[in-house]
């Protein structure tokens, strides 16, 4: 028989702990991409908050971030519990972050479902989100599921994950639900034209939905020694020593994501008690916002090939460049004879590109690190 999901039962994680370095230079270690307003007059951060909000109350809500931005996360959210803002003390991936949260999570609450969602993406069609968002928390209360978002592709694009599906397996609030086939992580262009082709494969958005204590059961069977050092955290929850207990497991848990920990495995390895793996169709207005070139992409969306700027522009013979400005006197910016250019000012730095090398931006953070910059990242 299968189990409804209440909404007292649905928790959101929202993974906040990147430093989106090919937004340099307005993304730094202490103010990264998803605590900027990248698109649209609030940050990132608070755009998702907003956008769970009709289906997940505040006392739902927890994020993973780190010791730089936690601050930053409790001033931007004053409403989301003190409890819930869970900072790693190392980066470790998405596994470890999110199962960081569903110690936490299972603790509260047992039989909870749980949502996994990035800090940092657009989404258009925030009323159709919704709609898919509790056809997955339905799936994923149903049994040993395990649910990802897929995004139908628009363009054989070779910088994102891709799921496969196979057969139909069931719907959802009238949504369809498809069995997994396989995960392909960032394909050749030639393959990813064949994947789009074909029609049966998605674009992996990194939204999953499972019951908590699914996904610890799959962390142990995949990845025992990262459950049994969070284990033992876990039982320091709520005391003095859960800070010290966290700092000595995080930095030596394995760094990896939970594509390839679990779903991948979980695909490839089914067991007869589950999990099953599967993908819901989500045509929502999606983007990562992955790179300067993105959010041109998006501000331009009704007018292609026009400049965009936040500054005062003079363009002569210029076409598709993108400007950002953050000058408080915001000076003229004069464009002549140039073409498909980023152009990036802030205080102590000036990023100048072609647009279509927007996803190399993050080579330049790590030539800063190599050389000491510390002071620029």
């Amino acid at each position: 028989m299968s189990r409804q999901v209440s909404s007292t039962a649905a928790h959101a994680v929202i993974l906040a702990g990147g430093r989106g370095t090919r937004f340099w230079p307005r993304s730094r270690t202490r103010t990264p991409k998803q605590l900027l307003s990248i698109v649209g007059n609030t940050t990132m951060f608070e755009q998702t908050v907003a956008r769970l909000l009709p289906v997940f109350p505040y006392p739902r809500l927890w994020t993973v971030t780190n010791a730089e931005q936690s601050r930053a996360i409790r001033k931007l959210s004053p409403r989301l519990p003190a409890s819930h803002v869970l900072s790693e003390p190392v980066g470790r991936n998405t596994a470890a972050a999110i199962a960081l949260a569903a110690f936490h999570i299972v603790r509260d609450d047992p039989d909870a479902v749980m949502a996994v969602l990035p800090a940092d993406h657009f989404i258009a069609d925030a009323k159709r989100y919704h709609d898919i968002v509790r056809a997955a928390l339905e799936v994923a209360a149903r049994g040993p599921n395990l649910v990802v978002l897929g995004i139908p592709p628009t363009r054989p694009e070779t910088g994102y994950g891709y799921v496969e599906r196979a057969g139909q397996a069931d719907s959802a609030c009238g949504e369809t639900v498809w069995n997994v086939k396989r995960f392909t992580e960032k394909p050749n262009e030639s393959t990813a034209r064949e994947f789009l082709a074909s029609g049966n494969y998605y674009w992996n958005a990194g939204m999953f939905f499972w019951r908590a204590s699914l996904f610890l059961s799959a962390l142990e069977r995949f990845l025992p020694a990262t459950h049994a050092a969070l284990a033992r955290v876990a039982e320091t929850i709520g005391t003095r020593r859960y800070s010290s207990a966290l700092a000595r497991a995080y930095s030596k848990l394995e760094n990896i994501s939970v594509d390839y920990a679990i779903l991948e495995r979980a695909t490839q390895n089914p067991a007869p008690a589950g999990p099953s793996v599967f993908v819901l169709p989500a045509e929502i207005g999606w983007s990562d916002i992955g790179s300067w070139a993105a959010v041109y992409d998006l501000a331009s969306a009704k007018t292609p090939g026009a400049n965009v700027s936040s500054a005062p522009l003079c363009s002569l013979d210029a076409a598709g460049n993108y400007v950002w400005n953050d000058a408080k006197d915001k000076k003229l910016v004069a464009l002549l004879g140039v073409n498909d250019l980023v152009v990036v000012e802030t205080p102590d730095a000036l990023l100048i590109c072609p647009r279509n090398r927007a996803q190399d931006v993050s080579k330049i953070v790590k030539w800063l690190e190599a050389t000491k910059r510390n002071d620029l990242v």
